[in-house]
């Protein structure tokens, strides 16, 4: 006779549990059970939002080197960690941002400030300034490998994605090649006697590009037909502008009336939104490289982070020794915030402010993930929301909110008491939006 030995096994050692885990206990989900459930989860969610502003400690680190104002920042469009910076003393210094060190430095790159920067292929960047020159750098040497001069000062430098050509901002918009001394072309409006402070190609129709100048224009022109497309004449001037990474039709205006404007080019009787918060002339912005938000600097003071489509309610980041921003940018992995003021400081700043650095445990990830999940979901609750949409300002910051909210009210009350004392139909009220471009030009 046959024996059988039955072999027994024990599943509680073969269960991979960590020191720590919670003990595994099973719930009944039936709702009539939990009636406190809903209460529960508005308690998490209030911890969760005040948890959120509690650790919110955005500063990173400060690069310095710069004597005297940032005037200008720029990225290498395939690395995460190199940003150059352009000052008023004429120097020029490239950054490495995992590390806080100096991949070059140019003390004399310019006589003069540095008014644009833009990198050029894997090595190469290009800067210009008030001395009219324009001039081509490899990182690695001191000496420009290449000179293009000019006739009037330089304000603003761009390089095209795709072909060796760059364009400059001056009294007209040039068009340059890298391989030749002398511009290439000339693009100008017919009637314009404008001085240009900013231009940009667009990242994805790399054959147009637009341009702000001080007589408030704002001006769309096409490479290929060597002249100005659209030519809008705004309310206030604008002093910098950016493409939207995701949308090549969008394209964000800062303004010196304390706002920003998100334009469709497609429809530019109107700016399809309009971001209101700063209290001085906004001086810089810049895109996230997801499209999803963008961060903005001005003389105020701060840098401001605004969600695309919410025009309100941005994050606020200060200090009490930054001065006025003059340039402000998103890095390649929309996790840091640079930002160049008038104390000479390259600042760098957390996308998110609360964000943790360093190694996240995936139960780490999925107890941040719950957090915001539950936030989200209560945002609209008196006390939740007041605690996500409140944020600490500088003394004279919030002075200066308060006087500019009073000027608001005082200007719309007049207006709604002329609209009533003449006669109907002959004044209509206007959309803020309608108020922003004064007319077209072609």
């Amino acid at each position: 006779m046959v024996k059988v030995s039955v072999l027994q096994h024990d599943l509680s050692a073969h269960t991979t549990t960590r020191p720590g885990d919670p003990t595994p206990v099973s719930r009944n989900l039936n709702p009539l059970m939990h009636p406190f459930s809903r209460a529960r989860e508005r308690t998490r969610a209030l911890n969760a939002a005040k948890m959120d502003r509690m650790f919110a400690k955005p500063f990173v680190g400060a690069l310095e080197g710069h004597i005297d104002a940032v005037e200008v920042l720029a990225k290498q469009g395939d690395s995460l960690s190199t940003v150059a910076s352009g000052s008023w003393d004429g120097g020029v210094i490239v950054h490495n941002l995992s590390q806080r060190t100096h991949i070059a430095r140019l003390p004399q790159a310019h006589k003069g400030k540095v008014t644009g920067l833009c990198f050029a292929g894997d090595s190469r960047l290009l800067s210009c300034g008030v001395d009219r020159n324009v001039k081509l750098w490899k990182i690695a040497s001191d000496e420009p490998l290449n000179v293009f001069p000019g006739k009037y000062a330089f304000n603003s430098i761009d390089h095209q994605r795709s072909l060796s050509l760059f364009a400059t901002a001056s009294t007209l918009v040039q068009i340059w090649d890298e391989t030749k001394s002398a511009p290439i072309s000339n693009l100008t409006f017919p009637t314009s006697t404008e001085t240009i402070s900013s231009v940009r190609f667009n990242l994805s129709e790399s054959s147009i590009l637009a341009s702000v100048g001080s007589d408030r224009t704002f001006t769309l022109y096409d490479i290929r037909t060597g002249k100005a497309e659209r030519r809008v004449v705004m309310q206030m001037r604008a002093n910098a502008l950016s493409w939207s990474p995701t949308f090549p039709t969008n394209i964000l205006l800062a303004s010196e009336d304390h706002n920003l404007y998100a334009f469709d080019i497609r429809r530019l009787n109107a700016p399809s939104l309009i971001y209101k918060g700063h209290v001085a002339a906004v001086m810089s912005c810049d895109w996230s490289p997801t499209g999803t938000e963008f961060v903005s600097g001005g003389w105020d003071r701060t840098v401001r982070i605004w969600q695309t489509g919410q025009g309100h309610s941005p994050e606020v980041y200060h200090t009490k020794r930054m001065q006025r921003v003059t340039s402000t940018l998103f890095t390649n992995d929309a996790r840091f915030v640079l930002s160049g003021s008038d104390d000479g400081n390259v600042r760098i700043w957390k996308g998110k402010a609360s964000e943790r650095l360093g190694i996240v445990t995936a139960r780490e990830r999925a107890a941040i993930e719950y957090r915001s999940s539950l936030v989200d979901r209560w945002k609209m609750d008196r006390e939740v929301g007041k605690v996500v949409r409140t944020r600490h300002l500088p003394k004279p910051v919030y002075a200066a909110n308060k006087l500019k909210n009073t000027m608001l009210e005082s200007r719309r009350v007049k207006e709604e008491r002329r609209r009533k004392h003449t006669r109907a139909g002959e004044s209509k009220p206007k959309s803020e939006r309608k108020k922003v471009i004064l007319a077209e030009q072609s």
